[in-house]
């Protein structure tokens, strides 16, 4: 992941979620669906704050917040990682809540463009087509 972080954190400046929040939980949207697995090695927070042009404390924020939470654990010299858990990909609750915020950031955001549920779930299909056959 480290020379790819701006494919896994996407900044909407204009959702009303702070950025740190928008990080925590795409991490956490990024575990429970695999894409993250355990062990894994997140980008170095300046990495991270360049490729997305945002504050380092920002990074931090959020990498600091998930630690707290067990999600990630500091390794010495090499940086944060992916907590290892015995039931992180079988936990159904954890991972359906860990994607709740961003399904409803979409939902509110369709709703402002006056996007019907069918057309939304449209989009969706698609991208997920397109994820799965990358």
């Amino acid at each position: 992941m480290t020379a790819e972080s701006k494919y896994y954190f996407h900044i909407l400046t204009s959702s009303g979620v702070p950025i740190y929040r928008q990080i925590i939980d795409q991490v956490k949207m990024h575990i429970a669906t695999g894409r993250l697995p355990q062990d894994t090695f997140l980008p170095s927070v300046r990495h991270v704050a360049q490729e997305l042009e945002i504050n380092p404390m920002t990074v931090s924020k959020a990498y600091s917040i998930l630690e707290r939470e067990g999600v990630l654990e500091s390794v010495r010299g090499k940086g944060m990682r992916i907590k290892a858990t015995r039931q992180s990909n079988k936990d159904l609750k954890r991972k359906e809540d860990s994607i709740k915020p961003l399904l409803k950031q979409v939902i509110s955001r369709a709703q402002q463009l006056s996007l019907d549920m069918k057309k939304v779930t449209a989009i969706f299909h698609s991208l997920w087509e397109e994820e799965n056959h990358e």
